[in-house]
Order: structure tokens, then sequence, then C-alpha cells
């Protein structure tokens, strides 16, 4: 959730005037406030954060609406003696960055979020220690590094105080890494620290070695190119929602290839071969027209969008109908919930609107069943990624509410 409101307030704040000539700048506005609102709720205390609430193993044992669910609320928390650094620097970011976003509209509450944010960056940064509470769901295998970095970059991007950049440039540890994710985060901060490195603070200069490191990985005709990519033109790091990497990837290749633009810059990826920011964009719009429908099945991977789009999201909101009653909903135990809504193959009753769904496998294969979870799963973070590049399009006259791809 805190990766979402982070990316989504990227989104806000470098596509700001796209994202208002498409109708949509206020609606984004409000999705990061119902975020930020909860996270300054769940750190109301000093050196305490409420991270998780419920039972996952319990929860997926259930496929109910999630208003008539009744497994364990157990509250889990991060503090002093059981910290969390990955999730208290990750929840930093996400302050630190929406504080901006809300800078010039609501100021106290933008000034409320930044506070915030500072004191639970000290509180990761102090208190270091992995969080495993969350395993095997959300588990970090990168470790929190990357999360500290990028909370720094945010803070220092919102702040401009000389002690998150003295932390970025002697206590930060970076990595050459060729994924953006939840779980790991150094691309992010890389493309961050390029655009402050371009705007004349030179001492970061290695970020940017880093960051084109990861552009020449992901584009398929870099001769350091590392990301396998599907025969019809799909990035794919792994099963399981993989149109979050595909999101990633085209959301940091269109922020790098306006950066490129703006300071006249190419990337080198060895020998002579560069490639300039109309090169970049183009790799960043092909993932974005794959899952809209240019792909070898011909079909949307966004519900409720363009051709045989996905009917059968892994979604229990969206699978489970509207109008049962409270007494009808409370008759279903959790057991045949699943006989009921999950393993029944018909048309979600509640069309997801919007929604990236995982997406098809390696070899361009995918079926909407709602049990084939690693290809029919939204998560929010991969709907937060692809706002910014989609506004970006639309705007350039790419896409409009009636393309067909």
């Amino acid at each position: 959730m805190a990766f979402t409101v982070t990316t989504l307030s990227w989104a806000a704040i470098f596509y700001q005037s796209e994202l208002k000539s498409a109708g949509e700048l206020e609606n984004v506005h409000a999705s990061i406030r119902w975020g930020t609102d909860y996270f300054l709720k769940a750190s109301s205390k000093r050196n305490r954060l409420y991270v998780q609430v419920g039972n996952p193993e319990a929860d997926h044992q259930c496929w109910k609406r999630p208003e008539d669910m009744d497994t364990s609320r157990s509250v889990l928390q991060i503090d002093q003696t059981s910290p969390g650094t990955e999730i208290a620097a990750e929840t930093s970011a996400a302050l630190a960055s929406s504080s901006i976003v809300f800078r010039h509209i609501d100021r106290p509450y933008a000034r409320h979020l930044l506070n915030r944010a500072k004191l639970l960056f000290e509180f990761a940064k102090t208190h270091e220690g992995t969080y495993d509470g969350e395993c095997p769901f959300y588990c970090s295998y990168s470790g929190y590094n990357d999360e500290l970095l990028w909370a720094a970059t945010w803070l220092y991007m919102a702040t401009r105080r000389t002690i998150y950049l003295h932390y970025i440039e002697e206590e930060s540890i970076s990595a050459s890494v060729a994924e953006f994710s939840w779980d790991l985060k150094y691309a992010g901060a890389q493309v961050l620290l390029s655009k402050l490195y371009w705007e004349g603070e030179k001492s970061l200069k290695r970020f940017v070695h880093e960051a084109q490191s990861y552009i020449c990985s992901v584009l398929p005709d870099s001769p350091q190119h590392k990301v396998y990519i599907t025969p019809g033109g799909l990035v794919h790091l792994r099963d399981g929602a993989n149109s979050q990497y595909v999101t990633s990837t085209a959301f940091l290749l269109s922020v790098y290839s306006d950066l490129m633009e703006k300071h006249k810059q190419k990337v080198n990826c060895g020998g002579k071969k560069e490639f300039n920011s109309a090169q970049v964009m183009d790799f960043a719009k092909q993932q974005m027209d794959y899952l809209l429908g240019k792909n070898p099945k011909g079909r949307s991977y966004m519900v409720a969008f363009g051709r045989n789009p996905p009917t059968q999201a892994h979604h229990r909101g969206a699978s489970v109908p509207f109008n049962l009653s409270v007494q009808e909903a409370k008759a279903v135990t959790c057991s045949m919930s699943f006989v009921y809504w999950y393993t029944n193959n018909a048309p979600n009753p509640n069309h997801l609107t919007g929604a990236i769904v995982g997406g098809p496998d390696r070899s361009d294969n995918f079926e909407d069943l709602r049990s084939q979870s690693a290809m029919t799963e939204p998560t929010t973070y991969t709907n937060s990624l692809a706002v910014g590049v989609l506004a970006k399009l639309a705007a350039n006259n790419h896409y409009s509410s009636t393309t067909s791809i």
C-alpha cells in the first residue's frame, strides 16, 4: 500500500498537467489522500507503526466480500523492539512524496505528512531490522537498504535539506539492478537522483551510471540486456502478477526519457550503442500497448477496456454478487464460498473497471480464470505505476477514450 501511494504520488508530481488534461488529477489526489490518511493514523505514536490487519493465512481460506469476512482482524505493529525497516522507510517515502503533491493544495496537511515522514525515516534508520511478519506474503527478499535510499531521496526532494543529501552521498547503499518493484526500489531512486544530478547536484553522478545500467538491462536492443522478453515483446520477470514489472518498466522509462530529452542526454549501453529519449520511450509505449491489446492474443489485460478484456479478475469484491443480503452472505461458510464464487466459471458480477490483471506467461499464453491467480490477480501497485505513463501517452494523442489498439 505504501509503495502504491509513493508511485502514485510520483505520477501526480511528474505528470500533473497530463493528468489534469485527462480529467483525472483530482481522482489521483483523492486516491493518494485515502492512503496517507491511513498512514497518519497508523503512525500516530512515535517509533510505532501498525503494518498489517488480519491473518493472511486465514483470509486466503475464505472467498467472501471483505465486508462479510469474519476471520481474525489481528493487528501487527513494528516498534523499537520489533523493527521493520523496509515498511517504516517505504511509509516515510509515501508521506514525503505525497507532501509534495499537497504542498500547493493543502499546506497544513502537507506539512503534517512531511513531519511524519521525517520521524518514520529516523525510526527506520535508528532501529534497523527486517520485518518478517508478512511472510509468506510480501516477504522482503532484497533487504531494506533500497527502502532507506528511496526514503532519503524523497525526503531530499521534499525538503532539500543537506542531512538527507549527506545520507544519500555518504551512508546509503545502492546497486545496479534490472528490476523496479515494491520489493526492489534502487532503480526508482536512481532515476530521481539522476534528475538531481542533471540539475546541479554533481556528487550524485554514480546514481546516473546505475540508472543507465537499469535502462540498458531492460532495452532488448542493448548489448547489456538482461530481462526476458516474451515472443510477443512483453517484459517478463516472473510469474505472479507479472504486469507489475511491465508497468514499472514503462513508468521508469517514461520518466527517464523525459529527463533525457530535457537535459539533452543519451544512454550509452557499451561501445557505440546509444539510445536517445525517443527510443527509450518507444519501448515504454510498447509495454503499455501490449497490456491494452497489441499482443499475440489480440486482447486487453485491463478490465472493461479494449477487445476481449478479462472477465474473471481474481478479486473477492468483484466476484461475489453485490446484491446479497447480510443474511445470505453470512449463511455461506468460508469453505462453501469457493464453490459458489471462486470456482464458478462465469464472468464476475461486478466490473473492477480499469484494473490491470497479472497478464500472460512467458510464452504469451493467458487463461481468463479466477483460479489462475498469477494471470488474473490485479494489484494496486500495478495500476499506480501505469497512471503516469498512460496520462503522458494520452496527452501526446497516442490514446483516447475510444482507442482500440
